[in-house]
């Protein structure tokens, strides 16, 4: 894995330390590029993780702790060929782009982190991160969002309200926004996702009319059994959810593929399954996951 040098993270830390305008000024100086490339498809790497209170990869309850290995990983998976961008909250994007590591990449801005992890409140994931006026400004491609709903839970329905504004201010911007939907409980206290292909395709339904204009959602859905019909219920660009890594990730592999293969889906956006492998190698996780988007 290529080192960020400690000059570099020292430059960072002075860039940030001077004020806000250097870290804004290098957002905004970024070489951008279209979203879609010349194949219609898109890798995106996810690390927003974090700012919900996840930092559990594994085995490993503070994995994602150690902000300057994160970004060393991010850094690696970045320089892969066939990686479009990368999904963060604003802290990342902000490192990545002082580090000048976002050139050429499609930046996706996350926007409700309030659902944290283990919280009474989980379900009221209220919007803490990228607003669509700040994201339009400062020249952030994407918006991402996270639709947890519990049926059980009352504080669903501030983040399905939240969730519809938000759907409709960027449909007004012109900016894509992805929704990722899930059917969820409690079960012994903890948040539980239904990965089960009925709640999935529920999930999709109850996500997909939210807001005054669908015209640039798009949908970022889990790979779960009967892929197929789960397509079928919306014509929505979707991408793939990489999902928690497992201990075997061949047969992750084999499921992407078989699911990128699908009418409407469009692509991959994996976080911790590839920047923290099993085996160490980012280079190599991410390598595979590019082929078999960009084929």
């Amino acid at each position: 894995m290529p080192q960020i040098t400690e000059q570099a993270f020292q430059a960072l830390r002075d860039t940030r330390a001077a004020g806000g305008a250097g870290v804004r000024d290098a957002l905004n100086a970024r070489r951008r590029r279209p979203v879609l490339g010349g194949d219609g498809r898109l890798f995106i790497v996810a690390a927003d993780h974090p700012a919900r209170g996840a930092l559990a990869v594994g085995n490993d309850p503070t994995a994602m702790a150690d902000r300057y290995d994160l970004l060393e990983r991010l850094a690696e998976a970045l320089s892969r060929p066939g990686v479009d961008g990368v999904l963060g909250t604003p802290d990342i994007i902000d490192d990545l782009a002082a580090l000048g590591l976002l050139d050429d990449k499609v930046v996706v801005g996350s926007m409700n982190r309030g659902g944290l992890r283990g919280a009474s409140f989980e379900m009221d994931d209220r919007y803490t991160g990228y607003d669509v006026s700040t994201m339009v400004s400062s020249g952030i491609d994407f918006a991402k969002t996270l639709v947890r709903v519990d049926l059980d839970d009352a504080g669903t329905v501030s983040t399905l309200e939240a969730t519809a504004n938000a759907v409709t201010e960027a449909a007004a911007a012109d900016l894509p926004i992805m929704l990722e939907p899930f059917m969820s409980s409690r079960i012994n206290g903890r948040v539980v996702n239904d990965l089960s292909p009925e709640a999935v395709i529920l999930s999709i339904g109850i996500a997909a009319g939210l807001g005054a204009s669908s015209a640039n959602t798009w949908m970022k859905l889990p790979v779960v059994p009967e892929m197929e019909r789960v397509m079928q219920a919306t014509t929505l660009p979707t991408l793939l959810l990489g999902g928690d890594p497992g201990t075997d990730p061949e047969a992750t592999y084999a499921s992407w593929e078989n699911a990128l293969a699908l009418p409407g889906v469009r692509g991959l956006t994996v976080g911790r399954t590839l920047l923290y492998p099993p085996d160490g190698d980012v280079a190599s996780a991410v390598d595979i996951a590019a082929k078999l988007v960009h084929h």
